[in-house]
């Protein structure tokens, strides 16, 4: 295994559920070729051998991956996953301000309205594998909810979190890339300056709340920012 990539980390464990803190640049299961056999799951599967995916997080994205103990968790979690009824929430640190665009107010002038929502069909771009791009005729209906929390002025950068509503590949980076705020540190979707601008894709999944699958309770966890997270900056009023 790598020597640069941390070590396992398990948030939270029971019979049913383990949550992990999944570092940038480790997979998330196997990939083609025996360069790519070193991931999260295997990692999990060797203090855990009864672990099994029931999702995946992009190579360079960090934060919260949930998998299953078991079967039947497995097919619960699933089922979840398939009925959007695990919700699931990220921070990224985009280039430019959207100020302006997370503190619009209502109609009648009396409460910020920070949450703004992207609705653009996602398709994969076939010739040029594995990007993904806007397509309003082929692409599958797309949408996540973001709003600005900060707003960093010397590095000219804001601070986000974003809901994805829907599960494609790909959804944030090139939602936020769509409406001209790529993500720092993205070598895939943003200009070659902004890529640079940051060693690691500054998009990580901070929380996640689901049903237990054992009782059926609501749960939710949390993963902290990694360490080589950017300090946040000026936090916006009413956001």
């Amino acid at each position: 295994m790598p020597d640069c990539l941390p070590p396992l980390r398990v948030l939270y464990v029971d019979a049913s559920v383990l949550l992990l803190d999944k570092p940038a640049g480790l997979l998330s299961v196997p990939g083609r070729g025996a360069d790519k056999q070193d991931c999260l799951s295997r990692r999990a599967q060797a203090h855990y051998p009864d672990a099994l995916v029931v999702h995946r997080l992009d190579m360079a994205t960090s934060g919260l991956l949930l998998m299953a103990r078991g079967v039947q968790a497995q097919r619960s979690l699933n089922a979840a996953f398939r009925a959007q009824a695990i919700a699931k929430r990220y921070r990224a640190v985009v280039a430019g301000d959207c100020r302006a665009q997370s503190l619009q107010t209502l109609a009648d002038g009396t409460q910020p309205a920070p949450w703004q929502r992207i609705d653009l069909p996602i398709h994969a771009d076939w010739a040029q594998r594995p990007l993904r791009r806007i397509d309003a005729t082929l692409g599958k209906p797309s949408s996540t909810r973001w709003r600005c929390v900060a707003f960093d002025a010397v590095a000219q950068a804001s601070h986000l979190e974003l809901e994805p509503l829907t599960g494609r590949s790909h959804q944030l980076r090139v939602h936020l890339q769509a409406i001209g705020h790529p993500i720092l540190g993205d070598a895939l979707y943003a200009p070659a300056a902004l890529a640079d601008a940051s060693p690691y894709l500054l998009l990580h999944a901070q929380r996640m709340e689901f049903a237990h699958p054992l009782h059926g309770a609501r749960c939710a966890f949390e993963c902290p920012l990694p360490q080589h997270w950017p300090a946040q900056g000026l936090e916006l009023q009413g956001a």
